[in-house]
């Protein structure tokens, strides 16, 4: 895993070294080992790296392959790394390094960028070709790793974080009004290709993007997700057996492809301990563990300790837990809201970038059970939004059991000056249009797949990857395996929603795990002290909002938040997300990344 960023120009002119160089140190908290640059003429590459085992010259990147002409930086993991090399070696090629990056290199050099249909694994990678002097970008099929870039008539660049892109200079801050409505509708979620700021764009996932040398950049999706079922449809005891071997042979290739010592971040949910017990099952032993809980509020317990230890001693894997004080907690926000690439609400972002520096001590690598409530139906939405009319249109569904706020709440939040800019529902649209694409069944497999493929990316993935690389921990998401995500998709949603969502997992899990993690209630990662909005979160939130960085942003309207913060309890989105945490999280993160932000009308 690793930090990348560059820059390719198309008006003659070189990159200037220090704005990479500045790029490329803003990235040292995702890859401390190592750190790199090399350019020619029109492009330049940067590389911060995380290195997990033995680090030779000939790994070292920016790599380059004079004998192919090819130049590359690459953030990620193949989990078929062995698989491919061998069958690009028996095609004549020949390897100086053990690195991930250069199969990668020969892989594009055999078979142009249908290598990409051959990767299994979590990257973004840039990749330089010295004849044709184009530049090639690519994301892997769940947007695992993160590609953002700037794009105009004289240069394309890009890196793996916002901030970090923001550190070569030259971007605007004026926030997108479009990104604004997705990212308060969706609980945060900026769907790619928006970011929160107007300049700044991402890669979506499973996409390539292809730049010559004059600028004409062509972009590209290489997978897409079936949601289709075959005909006829497998029996029941067929289907879970599939799902099954899918998933272990999933979790065996994301351990197995580490050089170093791999744990696991075990909440006591059924995701994480399955990884726990499956990997037990395939006789590993001695599994680190890892779990992290906060002070209890009146209102709800802090951790899930009971569940997690009940695992790990069931297990006898190597287990830590981290009880974390309010005071504690209170002081790691502002450095977690700050590492964030993008703001995102999630009241869990300060639990996991408080997790991954503790686990960080120990290990640099860990599985997680991120994305089995997406792939197979863990949401307690999916069963309202089935049950719904089918009459009404299916954006309509989605919209009643999803959205945070409607046009008009999402209208009320904004200054008064600002409200006629927004005239058009961007969100409705763009789910409408999601919902709509060929290839699936039913409409809950249009639901499962926008939820797997696109909105999991912008929230819960990002998250992930933003809080644990804060700290260069390496963080692997066996659920969201290319075999086992459509493997899963071939699966009926009736069989994944059954008995409250995830039932194939539960059936494998009654074999593995005690009934207590099989049948408890869904929990979610908990963080009271955010979530109820008192003490010294209510202070560190009244302060941000009515800060003179706030009052001259004019962003929201003061009436609107002088009644949240009367009552900082008492407004709740329809998932439960508190809208008086929304507002200032964002504008946290405004005030330290675009702190000159204001709205523009795009």
């Amino acid at each position: 895993m690793s930090g990348i960023c560059g820059e390719f120009r198309f008006d003659g002119k070189k990159p200037n070294y220090f704005d990479i160089e500045k790029m490329t140190n803003a990235l040292e908290p995702r890859g401390p080992d190592a750190v790199g640059n090399f350019g020619v003429g029109s492009f330049m590459f940067g590389h911060r790296g995380l290195v997990l085992g033995e680090l030779s010259e000939q790994s070292r990147q920016p790599m380059r392959d004079e004998e192919l002409g090819l130049t590359i930086i690459f953030d990620g993991t193949l989990y078929n790394y062995q698989a491919l090399r061998q069958e690009l070696s028996g095609k004549g090629y020949r390897f100086f390094s053990f690195s991930d990056a250069e199969v990668i290199i020969k892989a594009f050099h055999a078979w142009g960028s249908n290598c990409l249909a051959k990767i299994e694994g979590a990257f973004a990678f840039a990749l330089r070709e010295a004849r044709s002097g184009t530049l090639f970008l690519a994301r892997d099929r769940f947007g695992l790793k993160p590609l953002y870039y700037t794009l105009d008539d004289d240069r394309i660049r890009f890196a793996s974080t916002l901030p970090a892109l923001q550190a070569g200079g030259g971007i605007s801050d004026e926030i997108s009004l479009t990104a604004l409505q997705f990212q308060f509708t969706l609980h945060g979620c900026v769907p790619a290709p928006w970011t929160i700021l107007r300049d700044v764009r991402k890669l979506p996932a499973a996409h390539y993007m292809e730049v010559n040398k004059v600028g004409s950049a062509v972009e590209a999706c290489y997978w897409q997700l079936p949601a289709s079922r075959p005909d006829p449809l497998p029996d029941e005891a067929t289907t879970l057996a599939e799902l099954n071997g899918a998933l272990s042979a999933a979790i065996s290739s994301h351990y197995r492809s580490s050089d170093v010592p791999v744990g696991v971040l075990l909440s006591g949910g059924l995701d994480s301990s399955l990884i726990v017990a499956l990997l037990a099952k395939q006789g590993i032993k001695d599994i680190p563990t890892f779990s992290i809980g906060f002070a209890d509020q009146p209102e709800e317990s802090g951790n899930e300790f009971q569940y997690s230890d009940l695992v790990a001693q069931h297990f006898a894997t190597k287990h830590k837990r981290y009880l974390i004080s309010d005071s504690e907690m209170l002081k790691a926000l502002p450095e977690a809201l700050s590492a964030m690439s993008e703001p995102m609400f999630s009241q869990d972002n300060v639990a996991f970038w408080m997790l991954a520096r503790e686990v960080k001590k120990d290990i640099k690598v860990v599985l997680c059970g991120q994305g089995a409530d997406e792939v197979f139906g863990g949401y307690f939405w999916y069963p309202k939004m089935a049950a719904e009319d089918e009459n009404l249109k299916m954006a309509e569904r989605f919209r009643r059991h999803y959205f945070d706020r409607n046009q008009a709440w999402f209208r009320a939040i904004l200054a008064p000056e600002l409200r006629i800019l927004v005239q058009k529902d961007h969100v409705i649209e763009f789910i409408a249009a999601k919902l709509a694409e060929p290839g699936a069944d039913t409409f809950m497999d249009s639901v499962l797949r926008l939820d797997a493929t696109t909105l999991i990316v912008d929230d819960p993935v990002k998250r992930v990857d933003n809080m644990t690389m804060a700290h260069a921990l390496e963080t692997r998401a066996p659920f969201l395996d290319r075999a086992l995500v459509e493997a899963a998709m071939r699966a009926s949603p009736e069989l994944r929603l059954r008995e409250g969502g995830k039932y194939p997992l539960k059936q494998l899990a009654r074999s593995l795990l005690p009934a207590e993690i099989v049948d408890r209630p869904k929990g979610y990662f908990p963080t009271p002290a955010i979530k109820f909005m008192r003490g010294g979160v209510l202070e560190f939130v009244r302060d941000t909002l009515n800060s003179e960085d706030c009052r001259r942003r004019n962003l929201y309207d003061r009436a609107y938040i002088d009644r949240l913060l009367d009552e900082p309890q008492g407004h709740l989105t329809p998932l439960g997300g508190n809208t008086l945490w929304h507002l200032a999280a964002l504008e946290y993160w405004l005030q330290k990344h675009a702190s000159q932000s204001r709205l523009c009308h795009t």
